[in-house]
Order: structure tokens, then sequence, then C-alpha cells
């Protein structure tokens, strides 16, 4: 359900999704930007975040710069062991996101590891402990992955202007950095000063931000930014959307698949023997009728034989993935 917001925090939650400057003092710096004070603004995002439309604030970090490899999973789960077998996949510290989805697969969760042989072998113990199988489907090709909703209630054009990829080569980081990035896997507190925690003797405020800044430019860190709660911001339908696309024509119809701005992820992925879709994206609208005109578009000029759309009927878990840099 969405909640009545005044201009200015509409705009705040616009701003902190776009992300915060690297600076001693952030939220002043974002305040002058909207014409207001530093200590409005603080007020207004803790009152955002009680109201729970900010989820969390701090940096989105790109784990493929750091090595590790993810995947998507999905399960046919028996609804006698839906409970069960959420609260084990969501206790597994590579799990950020899982959703119950209205369809055959119903339990789809993203699972990170350091290699694939890892994440085969946390799945094989799934599927041996509940009997199920659990199906992986490792990313090919990455099309977009930007996720904002805009709060102000325009009018969402029907083609966003870019399409934001993460970089994907592997980072070597310093000691110092993975120091300062271990740190930044919390959530930054709504002060002042929110860097100072990473202050001390060693590194002091100026060498902390330009390592921030460092990792930042070497694509580590994509954007220190908050995480919003779209539902409340009115995006009340949400779909992923699976379809099968030929092999040679499935870069193309990403590429066109990612251009719609309500797609906030869209990705190649690889097939298995009973679910032959290898296009996928998360779409995200104010009602389905908008994702529904979206869908009929892009399969009508792509020419799309097989697709389907696996609405979320619950949000089992959704927090980022913290990992052991030190």
């Amino acid at each position: 359900m969405s909640v009545s917001l005044t201009k200015l925090q509409k705009q705040l939650c616009n701003a902190l999704q776009e992300g915060l400057a690297v600076c001693a003092r952030p939220f002043a710096d974002l305040a002058e930007y909207l014409h207001s004070d530093e200590e409005t603004l603080l007020n207004e995002i803790r009152r955002l975040k009680e109201a729970g439309i900010i989820r969390w604030i701090g940096a989105v970090i790109n784990y493929r710069a750091l090595g590790f490899v993810s995947t998507l999973v999905a399960a046919h789960v028996p609804e006698e062991q839906v409970r069960r077998a959420a609260e084990v996949v969501n206790s597994l510290d590579g799990v950020s996101h899982n959703y119950l989805r209205k369809h055959h697969y119903n339990l789809w969760f993203t699972l990170q590891g350091e290699s694939q042989e890892q994440i085969g072998r946390t799945l094989a113990n799934l599927s041996g402990r509940f009997g199920i199988d659990f199906h992986s489907l490792p990313v090919v090709r990455v099309f977009k992955l930007d996720v904002r909703f805009d709060a102000e209630g325009g009018e969402q054009p029907e083609l966003g202007n870019s399409v934001r990829v993460p970089k994907d080569e592997i980072v070597a980081l310093s000691e110092t950095e993975r120091q300062i990035l271990a740190g930044l896997q919390r959530e930054l507190k709504v002060t002042s000063k929110p860097f100072d925690f990473l202050y001390g003797e060693r590194l002091q405020e100026k060498e902390v931000l330009e390592i921030i800044t460092g990792l930042v430019d070497k694509g580590v860190i994509r954007r220190i930014a908050a995480v919003v709660d779209h539902r409340k911001l009115g995006y009340a339908a949400n779909v992923m959307f699976c379809c099968a696309v030929p092999q040679e024509r499935v870069v193309e119809a990403g590429r066109q698949l990612a251009r719609f701005a309500i797609v906030s992820h869209c990705y190649q992925r690889r097939i298995v023997a009973d679910w032959a879709h290898n296009l996928y994206a998360m779409m995200h609208g104010r009602s389905m009728g908008e994702i529904q005109h979206v869908v009929s578009k892009f399969v009508e000029s792509e020419k799309i034989d097989s697709f389907e759309l696996l609405p979320t009927e619950a949000e089992l878990k959704k927090r980022p993935v913290g990992r052991p840099f030190l």
C-alpha cells in the first residue's frame, strides 16, 4: 500500500537512490542540492526509515568485481515444506533475496558464492535435506542492473534514458581497501558525518574518503545509496518475466528488453532441462496493466513464442550479502 509523502520526502527518496556524495558531510551536501538544511534532511530521512519507506542506506557493492559469483535458484517446494525450506534458505550467508512466486516453481532465491562449484555443493546439500531439486540458473550476460523507483509519481516513460550495467572486471584490493570495504558492508547511520566510524589513528578523514572514492572509480562500490520499499511508493505490481529466445537473437532481445523503464534487472541465464527460458527481467509497475503493456509490446516485436510471468506472492528475504574481506 502506497503512503502519502511531502514534496521534500519524495525528492529525498529519489535523490538517495541516485546516491550520496563521498564527502565528510554527504547529507549536508544533499541538503544544499535540495534547497534545504542538513538538520531538516536528517530528520526527514529518519522519519522515512521509521515508516519503512527507506529500508537501508549504505554502499551498493559490486561483488562480481571481487571475484564472487552468483546464481538464481528455482525450486518446486510442496506447500507443507515451504516454511521450513524458506527458513533454511534464508539462513544461508550467500542469500540476499528470496521470494515465493505464483508458479509450479514457487521458491526463487539468489545465491552468492566464491565459485559455481561451491554453489553447487550448497544446492546439493539443500536437495538432500528436502528431497527437492534446486535448479541453478547462473548469469551468462548482464543487460541491466538498475534498481530505482520514482517517488514523485510522474508518468513513467516507456523507455529509460540509459541502461546501467556494473563492471565485471575483477579488482585486486589492498589490505586497507579491504578494511574500509568491510566496514562499508554495514548500514550507514543517519548522522551528520556517517563515515566517522571508519576513521582512526592510522586512517584520518581525508584518507578514508579518498579510498572510498577509489573503490567507486574501480567499480567495486557502485554508489552509496538508499534502498526503498517500492510498494510504499505506489509500485503495487511486480513480476519476474522469463522467455525463451533463440541463441542467435538473445543478445539483441536482451538489449531491447533492458531499455524499458519498468525493467530493473535483465539477464541472460543458463537453461536447464525442463525450463528452457534463457532471458529474464524483473518488472515493477504501478499496475499490472502497465506491465502487461510492456510484455505485449516486447513479445510482439521480438516474436517471442514462449514466456512466463511469475508474480511475487511473498518476499521472504531481502538483505545485502555481507562478506568477510579481512
